[in-house]
């Protein structure tokens, strides 16, 4: 048995995990149900700029999944377990899912916008309620806002007018 503590010095205090891990545990939710959704339109999207979308998904899909895995290691960082096993996903997620089958790029690109858009929220909620709380995890938090808010626009810009 190790005579030191499971958190940094400083950041054992049960207000600040317990703070934290409520506002980061769900973006891990999103972020890892958004990486799922953005491979199913990756493998069954179709269309005249289908290699251009092909490969931008998969862009979406690694920074959502870079995204939760960081998201993640802060809060076992912070010394506490988080649930982000494919049952919780399914249940807590706020991300829609994309149309099932092959699809126009069009379409495909609309419901992973919408995608982008709830994990945003939840993005957001988390840097609201972390600013006072953990600079630190607050900082996470808006890194991946800006790298997804980035992906948004460019899948945006294919289908805006």
């Amino acid at each position: 048995m190790t005579a030191v503590d499971a958190a940094p010095t400083g950041a054992n205090e049960s207000t600040l995990t317990l703070g934290v891990a409520e506002y980061l545990e769900p973006v891990v939710i999103d972020l890892t149900a958004l990486a799922l959704e953005g491979k199913q339109a990756h493998w069954h999207v179709r269309g005249a700029n289908f290699i251009a979308v092909h490969e931008l998904l998969d862009t979406v899909v690694d920074h959502a999944r870079a995204g939760s895995d960081q998201t993640a290691e802060r809060i076992a960082a912070l010394g506490l377990p988080l649930d982000a096993r494919t049952a919780a996903v399914a249940q807590r997620t706020t991300v829609p899912a994309v149309r099932s089958g092959f699809q126009p790029s069009g379409l495909l690109i609309e419901d992973m916008v919408k995608a982008i858009d709830a994990a945003l929220v939840t993005l957001r909620a988390a840097i609201d309620g972390l600013g006072d709380l953990d600079p630190v995890s607050e900082d996470i938090a808006i890194g991946i806002t800006d790298q997804l808010e980035l992906d948004r626009w460019f899948l945006f810009s294919h289908i805006a007018e």
